[in-house]
């Protein structure tokens, strides 16, 4: 084992740490010695949006040392920021294995700090918490969460007074503060519990109110309340919300997938808890069959993430892309609001680069201001804060099954997504008409936009360098052609400059810098390629499009789309 390993190993063997922490450290020792080395070979990356890490001992782990140090490190911070004002924070969690735990251990540490602590009584969506935030006048936030990641996966987000997540300088100021920290025993454990304060019940109807209030059509509800709706959490917190949000809105109809409702951090019906995934929407589709329901939707464990399912023109049950509930979601807030009188002049919305082009082609269209940021709803928050003087936020999205409507909280927030995705099922059921069937409508309207996703996985200690690899030899030289269409632009974001390959023209991007490539082909395809900032992946991003004149087209134009990106992934060996 490498020497500075093993003196990590030994620090925590002879350290202040419990006595279950080094009897696994020595079980690792002599049984699983390469899993001792993953444990400790580096320390879990405090990055701008938190920690994410497998749960267990050492550095790069998640456990309570880890989590403490980091929340020390955050406490530091707000001192230093805030000075002598009052500093409030909130705490929550999602169903994970010790997310409980590690919500409780924030909570102690902030509060042994002299920080007022406003800790939910138990699980809870994620977007709550945002809106907890905002609604108490706090500082900051932290919710514990892996969101969709595997079973072994836990998580800390830390989030701003504002709600968001935290961006530029705080993001790196946090960073900092908690990397000081050397050791646990600079770690404040305990004492001042009066500073912490359990919420519940108020907070949660508070939170309902303010998304019942985001319901555009009422009184389309009234008349179609018994809209068959299938609702299934993933084993997550949205079983503690969403429900009741719906019979709030005035759904009587609504099935949950029992073999899914039950919290369980060890997901045991699904390999990913991620609505992403066609497996883990599989027992909601199999209910949606069984009652010939109107709509399917399903969430993620911290209920940020929004899956639906809906019939398609055939009458065949599909499940849709993230890109395709946000076309129509941008739709449908942007015409209701029209067709109800309640838009305005300054109204905007906000999308991400590797997003759809054809939600800001909707907004485009209908006189409505539309913005992309970088990925993540960190960056619309941060869009929000820079534009709220002159502009008014009405919805926000970006293609990773995530939906952020309305000014109530600053994170995406699956708790209104499905409501309002409801509402707009009850809409077109009144019309006499499904949901696809408006979808192929703005394909007609606004071009026939299709997207598609590839995510490799490089784990382990040399998973990050092989991401860096690829990167590199995509930005040093770039492909010439993708799927016999000649490149002709190169958006590189980490640098914060375009280039026009055909007549030469360089520009500067406008948005901070952030490690994404995106190639644009002749033929009009995007091509995008970005690594996770959260887990060893790299993710490849395809868009391409073409016009749709009729709906008896459908068929033979979605499967040229289709066609298209086989053909570019083929051509780039992905």
């Amino acid at each position: 084992m490498d020497s500075t390993i093993l003196n990590k190993v030994n620090e925590w063997l002879q350290g202040n740490y419990d006595d279950a922490t080094k009897a696994a450290i020595k079980k690792l020792q002599t049984e699983r010695e390469q899993e001792l080395t993953e444990s400790f070979y580096k320390n879990l990356e405090f990055g701008t949006g938190g920690l994410r890490g497998i749960m267990g001992v050492g550095t790069n782990r998640m456990n309570k040392y880890t989590v403490g140090m980091a929340t020390q490190g955050f406490s530091n911070y707000l001192k230093k920021v805030f000075g002598n004002e009052e500093i409030k924070v909130a705490i929550g969690h999602d169903s994970r294995n010790n997310s409980r735990f590690f919500a409780e251990t924030t909570a102690n540490v902030f509060a042994a700090n002299g920080i007022k602590v406003f800790l939910f009584e138990a699980l809870r969506p994620t977007p709550e918490l945002s809106f907890a935030i905002r609604y108490l006048g706090c500082k900051a936030g932290v919710v514990c969460t892996a969101s969709h990641n595997p079973k072994e996966y836990n998580g800390y987000k830390a989030y701003w007074n504002d709600g968001s997540q935290l961006v530029p300088p705080h993001d790196k100021n946090v960073i900092k503060e908690v990397e000081a920290i050397s050791s646990v025993d600079e770690v404040k454990w305990n004492g001042n519990e009066k500073n912490i304060t359990i919420m519940g019940k108020e907070m949660d109807d508070a939170y309902m109110k303010m998304v019942k209030d985001l319901s555009i059509y009422p009184e389309v509800i009234a008349k179609q309340h018994d809209l068959k709706i299938v609702y299934t959490p993933i084993h997550g917190t949205g079983i503690t919300i969403v429900p009741e949000t719906l019979k709030r809105f005035g759904f009587t109809n609504i099935t949950i997938v029992e073999e899914q409702a039950t919290p369980d951090g060890n997901f045991p019906t699904v390999v990913y808890p991620n609505p992403e995934e066609t497996e883990a929407m599989s027992m909601g589709l199999k209910k949606a069959i069984a009652i010939d329901a109107d709509i399917l939707c399903g969430t993620d464990p911290d209920s940020d993430r929004v899956g639906i399912g809906i019939k398609n023109h055939k009458g065949e049950w599909v499940l849709m892309n993230g890109n395709q509930t946000l076309a129509l979601a941008f739709a449908y807030i942007i015409e209701a609001r029209k067709s109800k009188g309640i838009a305005k002049a300054n109204d905007m919305v906000i999308s991400t680069i590797v997003s759809t082009d054809m939600a800001l082609e909707i907004a485009k269209k209908n006189n409505v201001h539309g913005f992309s940021v970088l990925t993540g709803f960190k960056w619309i928050a941060s869009m929000i804060r820079e534009k709220e003087q002159e502009k008014n936020y009405i919805v926000g999205g970006e293609e990773s099954f995530g939906l952020m409507i309305g000014q109530g909280t600053r994170d995406k927030d699956a708790v209104s997504a499905v409501a309002l995705l409801c509402e707009m099922a009850a809409y077109e059921k009144e019309q006499g008409r499904a949901l696809y069937d408006k979808l192929i409508d703005l394909y007609i309207q606004y071009g026939f936009y299709y997207e598609s996703l590839v995510s490799i996985t490089k784990k382990g200690m040399n998973g990050q360098k092989e991401i860096a690899d690829m990167m590199e030899g995509y930005r040093s030289n770039p492909p010439k052609e993708i799927n016999g269409s000649k490149v002709v632009q190169l958006l590189d974001y980490e640098k914060q400059t375009g280039k026009n390959f055909e007549h030469g023209d360089e520009w500067k991007i406008d948005l901070p810098k952030s490690n994404v490539l995106q190639f644009i082909t002749a033929d009009g395809s995007k091509i995008s390629a970005r690594p996770s900032g959260t887990e060893p992946k790299i993710k490849f991003y395809f868009s391409v499009k073409t016009e749709l004149t009729n709906k008896a087209d459908y068929d033979i134009k979605f499967a040229e789309l289709e066609n298209k990106i086989k053909g570019i992934i083929k051509s780039m060996n992905l």
